[in-house]
Parts: C-alpha cells; sequence; structure tokens
C-alpha cells in the first residue's frame, strides 16, 4: 500500500516542501519547492505560508505530514516567528484532517545521514542519493524532503515490528 508524506521545513520567509511515496521498501521522489513570502508584515507571510500549504495538499493529497519541529537558537525572536509559520504549516494540514508528525532536526539529520551533527550539505547530499534525483533541490526544500524521509524511515521500522501506527 502506498503511503505520501508531505515534509515541509517551515520558515517565516523562505518554507521548504517535500512529497515523497513510501511503497513497501521503495521511497519514490514526488515533488519538492519552496514558498517564499518575500518580506512583508508576518501577519502575510503567515497567511501566505497556509494558503500556498493548503494547494500543495489539495494538489498532492498526502496521507501524512512530517514537520521539522522548533529548536532554540541565539534569538529567541526568531524562534518565535518560526514557531508561528509551524503553527500555519500545521494549520494547512490539520484543517484537512491529515495526520502531522514532528522531528527535531537532529533526528531528521540522523536518520538521513546518520548523525544529528550533519551540515546542510551533508543533508542535501544525501536527499539527492536516497531519491536518486538528477540534481541537488534547493536547501530548504532538501530539509522538507529529509523530513519526510525520516518519516518514512520511522514508519518502515515500526511496521517492521509490527507496531507501525
Amino acid at each position: 500500500m502506498r503511503l505520501r508524506v508531505l515534509g515541509i521545513d517551515p520558515g517565516s520567509r523562505v518554507t521548504g516542501f517535500g512529497v515523497v511515496d513510501l511503497d513497501g521498501q521503495h521511497i519514490g521522489y514526488v515533488a519538492s519547492g519552496c514558498i517564499r513570502t518575500g518580506s512583508a508584515a508576518l501577519s502575510e507571510r503567515l497567511k501566505c505560508i497556509f494558503e500556498e500549504l493548503t494547494e500543495i495538499i489539495m494538489l498532492h493529497r498526502p496521507d501524512e505530514v512530517a514537520v521539522e519541529s522548533v529548536f532554540m537558537h541565539r534569538n529567541a525572536g526568531s524562534a518565535l516567528k518560526l514557531g508561528q509559520a509551524r503553527g500555519a504549516a500545521i494549520c494547512a494540514a490539520a484543517v484537512r484532517k491529515i495526520p502531522v508528525s514532528e522531528y527535531a532536526p537532529a533526528r531528521i539529520k540522523r536518520s538521513i545521514v546518520g548523525r544529528g551533527r550533519a551540515t546542510k550539505e551533508q543533508v542535501t547530499h544525501m536527499v539527492t542519493v536516497l531519491l536518486h534525483l538528477s540534481s541537488a533541490p534547493q536547501a530548504d526544500a532538501a530539509d522538507a524532503l529529509a523530513a519526510a524521509l525520516c518519516h518514512c524511515h520511522i514508519r518502515q521500522t515500526l511496521s517492521g515490528t509490527g507496531t507501525a501506527p
């Protein structure tokens, strides 16, 4: 049975998305890209994220969504804006009653590269290799695809133990 997963790398200015299909042990690339919100007021950027992701959801019809969770960096204001962008992304899925799973950045990196402190370049390289892409996706799209791949790997592991959600 095929499972379609939408991965989201939220950001208040650039939100990456990536769609993959999990079919047994095979994971296939469907689509990816970036939602660029520009320099509008935060409320307009959040609206843009919600509306664009709603369109992506309607177009690709994912069964599940994987979102990168917020990590606290040096700037609390940036973390708050990132949290609001995540909220807009999660609401786009919730309105359609699509289950959402959240993953810490280190867990995603560990799932894709094998170590939680991998660089963006390493993640992009491994996403390109794992999905057999002819060229590397944009960094934010690669991060979103990595979230989707992480979710698929966890689903595969759980289904192998008979505890799949």
